[in-house]
């Protein structure tokens, strides 16, 4: 069973991901494709990156470096639940992609993205500008949440129909990219 990585990238005190990352965990595990394991960058306390040489060399001098890539090596396929910031990406997830490069090759992601008015997609357009070069596969479905806060109620997220209905496609495809792409990650 491959194993995929929900990863929840705001560290922000008081952020959505949490809520919105905790509910799209039990729904990847529900949905049976998957070995899921949350992922929240928060509890990985990286660094702006902080390693002196290029990712590229896997030479990591710190250990939080050293875990990082051993957690991101042991995926098969991400989904990065992404608030918008300012029209873009959280730069948590720009510094965790950074923080590394050979541990994401090949290896499919999808988004659950929250925000106002666009659900988050303007994160998750930019995120498909970066990913690629880290050989990863960004697919076009996806889990988008507008206005989210209407949906978290003591810190729980009550997801409405139209996330419901995305949660399959999106893993279905995720699934059969991850197996398509299996043979190139060795």
């Amino acid at each position: 069973m491959p194993k995929l990585h929900v990863v929840i990238t705001s560290t922000r005190p008081g952020r959505g991901g949490l809520a919105v990352g905790n509910w799209f965990f039990e729904a990847a595990k529900a949905h049976g494709a998957f070995d899921v394991e949350k992922v929240d960058l928060a509890a990985q306390d990286l660094p702006l990156l902080d390693e002196p040489e290029h990712p590229r060399l896997q030479k990591y001098t710190n250990e939080h470096t050293k875990r990082w890539s051993a957690k991101v090596r042991e995926a098969d396929a991400f989904v990065f639940v992404v608030p918008e910031y300012d029209y873009g990406m959280p730069a948590t997830l720009l510094n965790a992609l950074h923080y590394l490069f050979h541990e994401w090759a090949y290896k499919p992601v999808g988004f659950v993205s929250y925000g106002g008015i666009s659900g988050g997609m303007r994160s998750v357009q930019m995120s498909k500008l970066v990913i690629p070069t880290f050989r990863m596969m960004p697919i076009p479905e996806a889990v988008a949440i507008p206005f989210y806060v209407k949906q978290v109620e003591n810190g729980v997220f009550i997801p409405q129909k139209p996330q419901l209905d995305s949660v399959k496609p999106m893993l279905d495809e995720l699934g059969k990219w991850a197996g398509a792409l299996a043979p190139l990650r060795g």
